[in-house]
């Protein structure tokens, strides 16, 4: 598998590390906060999964890159239930 002329290789590093200091500062969150908000925690996950997938889309990791995919459609569906949630909780609130 070739890599993507997206950007330079260095260029995606940089990417992938703000990818990477997203995901785990969304861990941190989850563990630190007693009621996390769950859409940013799920929204970080999805930005940080999306910064690494492009960056492995240059520095091609196929087994890292099919996890992105994964971990990024995990924070879609959390998105997802979190939104439909805070909607359903409106609707309710007199």
């Amino acid at each position: 598998m070739t890599s993507l002329p997206i950007m330079d290789s260095g260029t995606a590093n940089i990417v992938g590390f703000a990818g990477m200091v997203l995901i785990v500062a969304a861990y941190a969150y989850v563990t630190a906060v007693k009621q996390p908000n769950p859409v940013m925690l799920h929204g970080t996950n999805l930005v940080g999964a999306a910064l690494l997938a492009l960056s492995l889309l240059v520095n091609t990791n196929l087994p890292s890159l099919v996890l992105e995919g994964v971990w990024a459609s995990v924070a879609i569906w959390g998105l997802v239930k979190a939104i439909r949630t805070q909607r359903r909780n409106r609707t309710e609130d007199p």
